[in-house]
């Protein structure tokens, strides 16, 4: 199971990226746990400066702007 974080204030960009993780897992049929991070001080821990992030199994994948589903396939399948 993949630990993924979803790291932002709870803006539209935030919840959509959420949403678009885990559609893709779904549909690639990988199991994830999600997370949403909203506490800054915690988002700050990741060295983060733009939001949504994503972090998945620890390790920074995104910041900024929303990821693209060619993007999280890859990121969820390595």
């Amino acid at each position: 199971m993949k630990d993924v974080k979803v790291l932002g204030s709870g803006c539209k960009r935030c919840i959509e990226t959420a949403a678009l993780v885990q559609s893709e897992a779904d549909r690639l049929g990988v199991p994830i746990k999600l997370e949403k991070i909203t506490d800054y001080a915690e988002i700050a821990k990741y060295g983060i400066a733009s939001t949504p992030g994503v972090v998945i199994d620890g390790k920074v994948v995104h910041a900024g702007g929303l990821p693209k589903s060619e993007s999280i396939a890859a990121w969820l399948a390595a």
